[in-house]
């Protein structure tokens, strides 16, 4: 499409045209009136100076009308494609504009105004669409969002991951077309019918594993109250499911361990007050059991308070140069009563001097928990022998028992707290269920790792691994 300033020449060009023939016609039939006895060649050479003339004047008028065009209707034109290029999104380079940079108008200093805030504002959309974008990706929950007509209009990574879908799958198609769960098809249609925010719960077997997922569909309003579609957030509430599956075990778990000797103790002394006293052989047993339950009591609330120091945030270790040999023979001191009671031997022969970056007490701690265990789960006049390992980045003392050994099927829940492969025996030693999610949690703690082997009927093997050097 022509501007403004051709057409405005052009006719220009065919007014100036017409004007200078009317005139050139006129003065040819003129010219004869005066002079009539003319010869016809001088006739025709002034009808060739008039034409020359004529057409002379036309060029000077086309510069001169081309020349006030520029100035006037010129402008329009470049203003009318800055314009356009604005309206089509289009980026206008003001520093090298044929006319703009020259001329210092209003009209073209407002425009250029017009364009540089619409730049801004159109760069100012693109990085919060990507940021928008980014943000909607990136997150660590699942995104379905349905348009006003019941379609698919946005989904995010995660969702894309939960489901397995893509975009071309889902995006574009109704609820009931996509093959979602039965519980978020449900919640979806109550949001549509009610118009209000709905929550609901759901499990579904992912690489066969059982996953638990809270969704919440709200409606999406509008500025000015229009609806506009609904949008469902799927979390994944999996670990915080089995979390407060373990709080409700803890809390059970503690509340029997205290109840149990509580119990006991209130017993025996209650028996002891209703007449009991007065038999001195009563009275010395039911103080003994009464004695025994009580050291069990004050074993299980300093386990307690060990293992919650551990698992706190601040929980420090004091890192000194440890030597291995003499925290194993420490921790076999400490056991020592037990082995004298159970007719036992805890065989361990001192390697070549070993030093490793550690905290002394809590290894010493670790072993004295690992050797209890596998005494307690020994039978009389067995052996529990120790050994050191060393690597060139860590050392492994490995803790071997010929006790009762463990199921296969009990060790991965062998650390956790309270988890006694022997109910009875665990308890009638003394033990409080704690001893090895303490070890695992003092090992961690070094940047080290703990591993079991056993095999029911033969024994079991705990491996205690160290770096030689922290980190």
């Amino acid at each position: 499409m022509k501007g403004l300033y051709s057409r405005l020449v052009g006719a220009y060009a065919i007014l100036i045209g017409m004007l200078l023939t009317g005139l050139g016609i006129v003065l040819g039939q003129f010219f004869p009136l005066f002079y009539k006895n003319l010869e016809n060649p001088t006739f025709n050479q002034y009808m060739l100076y008039l034409i020359i003339i004529l057409f002379i004047a036309f060029i000077l008028s086309m510069i001169i009308s081309m020349r006030l065009l520029l100035n006037y209707a010129k402008p329009v034109d470049d203003i009318t494609s800055v314009v356009t290029k604005i309206s089509k999104g289009q980026t206008v380079d003001w520093a090298n504009h044929p006319y703009l940079h020259f001329y210092e108008d209003e009209l073209s200093i407002a425009v250029k105004e017009i364009s540089e805030t619409m730049e801004k504002m159109s760069t100012k959309r693109i990085v919060e669409k990507d940021r928008l974008k980014t943000l909607i990706e990136s997150m660590g929950s699942g995104l379905l969002m349905f348009g006003r007509g019941g379609t698919v209009s946005l989904v995010n990574g995660m969702f894309r991951k939960t489901f397995g879908f893509e975009d071309k799958e889902v995006i574009g198609r109704t609820v009931y077309s996509i093959g979602l769960p039965t519980e978020i098809e449900k919640l979806i249609e109550e949001v549509f019918m009610t118009e209000q925010g709905q929550e609901t719960r759901f499990s579904i077997e992912i690489e066969g594993k059982s996953a638990t997922y809270s969704v919440y569909g709200a409606p999406v309003i509008g500025n000015h109250g229009n609806w506009l579609g609904i949008v469902v957030v799927i979390h994944d509430i999996t670990e915080l499911i089995r979390l407060e599956e373990i709080r409700k075990d803890f809390v059970a778990n503690v509340s029997h361990e205290l109840r149990t000797p509580v119990t006991s103790i209130k017993g025996f002394a209650e028996t002891l007050l209703s007449g009991a006293m007065e038999d001195r052989e009563v009275r010395k047993n039911f103080l003994e059991i009464i004695h025994k339950e009580s050291e069990r009591l004050h074993s299980l609330i300093d386990d307690l308070l060990i293992l919650s120091g551990v698992e706190r945030a601040e929980f420090k270790l004091e890192f000194t140069d440890v030597h291995v040999n003499k925290v194993i023979e420490e921790a076999i001191q400490l056991v020592s009563v037990k082995v004298k009671e159970k007719k036992m031997k805890i065989i361990f022969q001192p390697s070549s001097e070993i030093v490793v970056e550690g905290d002394a007490g809590r290894l010493i701690q670790v072993l004295v928990n690992l050797l209890s265990n596998a005494l307690a789960y020994s039978q009389d006049g067995k052996e529990v022998k120790v050994y050191i390992e060393k690597t060139s980045e860590q050392v492994i003392i490995i803790v071997e028992d010929e006790g009762i050994g463990i199921e296969p099927s009990q060790l991965p829940r062998l650390f956790e707290r309270f988890y006694r492969v022997d109910q009875a025996r665990s308890r009638e030693s003394g033990g409080t269920g704690l001893g090895l999610a303490i070890v695992k949690h003092l090992i961690e703690a070094h940047n080290g790792s703990v591993e079991v082997y056993s095999k029911p009927s033969v024994g079991t093997a705990f491996y205690v691994k160290l770096p030689i050097k922290q980190e």
